[in-house]
């Protein structure tokens, strides 16, 4: 990835000619090895530590002035530190045992970085200068051989979202599992898209239907009438909408049976997106049986005096705990009359069910807190009340 942003980007490319140690660790721009001189007059190395603001990776100007630093306080050659950097001291693990111990601000006159060029050479050389005094080879110009790509990064391009946000940590805590969504309507559509944006390495799409005109009215983005002439199955054209984004989004173009529903045995975790009550069964029965969790969503919309109501489901299960899933989800296949499956233009409650699953799965991970623990949540529509248990 890096290679590609350095051939991309002037400042970049600078940075690495005149010898920079660079590295992108967690969405965040990384330069190694800069000398300075620790409290006692040594000189030892850290790295300093950048947001790395990017669209369509292409560098922006720098949002912020302010850049961290994994040592200790940078001093003068008489072991004094330099006051006129001082920010802030905060730990922060940014990922490959890069831990950000605080930061400094040093804003330029023009009120702003024009680069990271201009950035990182300023508090580069604000803190180097000091070590040459003691030891004239202490540059931070070292032009060494690093690692300059992340390998298993699952996306197409950098997630510099999560580095700005200050939460790479916290993403990369499903990094490398394998995802299982199970129908591709509305709601099963919005999980997708926002699973996608998370550094979970495969996303597995269970459907055996074909995309038609009323599935572009309750999906995220656009589908143009082309494709809805073509009638591709929805697995096969969610991958493909997806497969410039990032890695690993598998298609399975048919319908989860008693024959095939082992297949779910190679994942760690799935969305069950189906409102037909005997698909659900088979898929929830064997998930139960083979000890995975999964989230189950559902609604129910009636119309009273012509305007919606009802509630949107979202229902957690775990090894540890089936009993709100027991307690909560029917099987039945449901009133072909029902609302919902007439009325189509809800896709903003088939993203709130979504959303809520997403964010029921990141509870699960670590990455939102849960004090709670509900393991199943209804959103009532008249009055917008939420009830967990």
């Amino acid at each position: 990835m890096l290679p590609q942003l350095i051939s991309h980007n002037d400042d970049l490319r600078r940075l690495f000619d005149d010898g920079y140690e660079l590295s992108i660790v967690g969405g965040q721009l990384v330069v190694s090895n800069i000398p300075y001189v620790a409290a006692d007059k040594s000189v030892k190395r850290a790295a300093l530590v950048s947001e790395l603001h990017l669209n369509a990776n292409q560098t922006l100007k720098p949002k912020t002035h302010v850049m961290r630093f994994t040592g200790e306080h940078p001093c003068d050659k008489d072991g004094i530190e330099l006051p006129y950097m001082k920010h802030g001291t905060s730990r922060e693990v940014i990922g490959e045992g890069i831990v950000v111990a605080r930061s400094f601000s040093c804003k330029p006159t023009t009120g702003a970085y024009a680069n990271y060029y201009d950035k990182i050479t300023t508090y580069a050389s604000m803190i180097s200068v000091h070590a040459q005094q003691i030891d004239a080879e202490a540059t931070p110009r070292t032009h060494a051989v690093t690692q300059i790509d992340e390998p298993d990064m699952p996306f197409r391009y950098l997630d510099n979202a999560s580095g700005l946000a200050g939460i790479s940590e916290m993403a990369q805590r499903v990094a490398g599992q394998k995802i299982a969504i199970v129908g591709l309507g509305g709601t099963g559509s919005y999980v997708l898209d926002l699973v996608a944006k998370s550094w979970v390495a495969e996303i597995h799409l269970f459907d055996g239907d074909n995309l038609i005109q009323h599935n572009a009215f309750r999906c995220p983005g656009a589908v143009a009438a082309e494709t809805l002439l073509e009638r591709p199955m929805k697995a096969d054209h969610y991958a493909a909408q997806y497969e410039p984004f990032r890695k690993g989004v598998v298609s399975h173009p048919y319908f989860l049976t008693e024959e095939n529903v082992t297949e779910l045995g190679a994942f760690d975790f799935v969305f069950i997106c189906v409102d037909k009550g005997s698909a659900k069964k088979v898929v929830a029965e064997h998930l139960e049986a083979a000890g995975k969790s999964f989230i189950d969503v559902g609604m129910g919309i009636v119309v009273v005096d012509g305007k919606l109501l009802g509630v949107v489901r979202t229902t957690a299960s775990t090894a540890d705990d089936r009993d709100a899933f027991r307690k909560h989800v029917r099987f039945g296949d449901g009133d072909p009359d029902a609302a919902y499956t007439k009325n189509v233009q809800i896709a903003e409650l088939n993203a709130l069910n979504a959303c809520h699953a997403v964010i029921k799965w990141k509870k699960l991970n670590g990455i939102y807190l849960d004090l709670e623990g509900e393991m199943n949540s209804n959103y009532t529509i008249d009055g917008n009340h939420m009830s967990n248990e």
